[in-house]
């Protein structure tokens, strides 16, 4: 990979201004996360189904638009002047929803409905949401990649440290986290929302700024052509050759010379998976001439085959993230119900995620100081373990964390009927967000560093955000589910009620929708095992050596 460097470039010191800006854009972020479902349901007046959905659907969307961000910052711009645009319109969105929250003419009165929104407060409502989503989905979708450019994966001294780059930028995003789901929450809680929206706005406009004075520091990426194009060639192209014979030695197939190939390219060596894809590389008559369209390289056939294999991981990673997203929606709206004081210490129902970023602000070091060094004698890989292994440790604490929150559901339920008066202490939720705090630290981090190493060298925004991606579809698969549910339940009900339907929580089901996720998730892990051992790993077939590291 080229870079348009410096001696002075790149490196953990590049790497400080995207942590400054990963910590304090994350401020608001997390903190809304946590009281948006609040507020909804507490200020506009939104029945706790549709404050839960509107969330989700939200943070769908949200995660859903880095694909957009990272395809830009792969094709168009660099992923430095990607972040500031679309950072510029995730500080137009706080600023809107700010003054939102300050106007009570632009609040809903209460009504018996299951939103109370319309007119002009539901245009400027939804237009916040539209702007605040987009510009956070671009951002998410090109500074962690920003980053991991700053090291050269080629070599081992590049990839123990690339390794190291995820694990510090989940922690810097950890600790606005923290500051986010206490400070930020203590704000909206007693100062008002619009005091707390504000806070996540200037904390994210003092990011961008420091991200914008590191520019002299940073490595850039060379652009590449567009992804988009690259993989309908190859597809269009086998497909056009579909009745040519494939040869039976592989190095017939088309390769350019490494002087011809493009600065983002990396040359990739011929793999058997998937030969009908191969046709897009034959030779018509043993040479390339004439055949523009016709014909593909091996190194882009093979970046199609990469992006084949990668999809059945994604696709096993979306059911743990709609078990996430019942903690940032139901779980909240359970902590509302419950005795939130600890000793003299009254605790915000929504800085309840505390909890779990406690659990990583703690493990992250201590895995990466001590567990990764200790395993990295043992197997040889730079990460300690593999991208996938970690993944997986993440999907099965997923599935303890579901079967932990329905037994705590019953205990609160139970309690909340028979003595309404005296409910349980918030800090049984702990044990379900600890373990969930656990699982996402695994598999976040592993999933961003699995997708941005393994991606073709001009895809490495975009697949990168495919991590963030996998939370979108398990956020608009939670909306689909609580639907669903409720649909199919209320017909066999003798109340005629579904699971989640009940205008207070204490009538619904909410431990068997927990134990719902949890069955799924356990099925979910074994299809993971199966895809996971079946995945063969792009370093052993990348043709620099330096590359295979394990």
């Amino acid at each position: 990979m080229i870079y348009n460097e410096t001696k002075r470039r790149g490196g953990f010191k590049a790497c400080t201004f995207i942590f400054v800006l990963g910590a304090l854009e994350n401020i608001g972020f997390v903190a809304n996360m946590s009281i948006m479902v609040l507020y909804f349901h507490r200020a506009l007046f939104f029945d706790v189904s549709h404050s839960a959905n509107t969330l989700t659907n939200f943070l769908g969307s949200t995660f859903l638009l880095t694909v957009l961000g990272g395809f830009i910052s792969d094709t168009y711009l660099n992923r430095l002047h990607t972040c500031l645009i679309f950072g510029f319109l995730e500080i137009m969105g706080l600023l809107m929803v700010t003054i939102q929250a300050n106007s009570k003419t632009l609040q809903p009165d209460s009504c018996n409905k299951p939103s109370c929104i319309k007119g002009g407060e539901a245009i400027m409502f939804y237009t916040s949401l539209c702007v605040l989503a987009l510009g956070c989905g671009g951002v998410k979708g090109s500074i962690a990649a920003l980053g991991a450019d700053q090291f050269d994966r080629k070599d081992l001294k590049g990839a123990k440290a690339l390794a190291s780059y995820f694990n510090y930028f989940q922690f810097s995003t950890t600790v606005g986290s923290l500051i986010g789901v206490t400070l930020v929450v203590w704000i909206a809680l007693n100062k008002g929302w619009h005091w707390a929206f504000f806070t996540g706005f200037a904390a994210a406009f003092i990011g961008f700024v420091v991200l914008a004075l590191g520019k002299n520091f940073y490595l850039f990426q060379p652009l590449a052509d567009s992804p988009i194009i690259r993989l309908s060639q190859v597809i269009l192209a086998a497909v056009h050759n579909r009745h040519l014979k494939l040869p039976e030695n592989s190095d017939e197939l088309h390769e350019i010379d490494d002087k011809e190939r493009d600065a983002s390219e990396d040359k990739l060596l011929h793999t058997n998976q998937f030969r009908f894809l191969d046709k897009a590389a034959v030779l018509w008559d043993g040479t390339s001439t004439g055949q523009p369209g016709r014909v593909c390289t091996v190194t882009q056939v093979e970046e199609v085959k990469i992006l084949i294999r990668m999809l059945p991981i994604f696709a096993s990673t979306i059911i743990m993230n709609t078990c996430l997203a019942q903690l940032q929606t139901f779980s909240v709206l359970q902590g509302y119900s419950m005795e939130p004081h600890l000793a003299t210490l009254n605790i915000p129902t929504a800085s309840i995620p505390v909890i779990p970023l406690l659990f990583m602000a703690i493990l992250l070091p201590l895995y990466e100081f001590f567990f990764i060094p200790f395993a990295r004698k043992i197997t040889g890989h730079p990460s300690g373990i593999t991208q996938l292994q970690r993944v997986g440790i993440g999907l099965i604490l997923s599935v303890a964390s579901m079967g932990i929150a329905g037994v705590v559901e019953v205990k609160r339920r139970d309690q909340a009927l028979k003595h309404p008066d005296k409910p349980i202490s918030l800090f049984w939720l702990s044990f379900q967000y600890g373990v969930f705090g656990v699982a996402d630290m695994f598999a976040m981090v592993g999933l961003m560093e699995f997708f941005y190493k393994e991606a073709p060298s001009g895809m490495r925004s975009l697949a990168t955000s495919f991590a963030l991606l996998s939370l979108s579809f398990g956020y608009f698969l939670s909306t689909a589910f609580v639907n669903i549910v409720n649909a199919v339940t209320e017909k066999v009900a003798a109340n005629k009620q579904g699971w989640l339907q009940a205008a207070h929580l204490e009538h619904n089901k909410l431990d068997y929708f927990y134990w719902f996720l949890g069955i799924l998730s356990g099925l979910n892990f074994v299809n993971y095992l199966f895809w996971a051992s079946w995945y063969k790993y792009r370093s052993d077939h990348v043709k620099d050596s330096a590359q295979n590291l394990g």
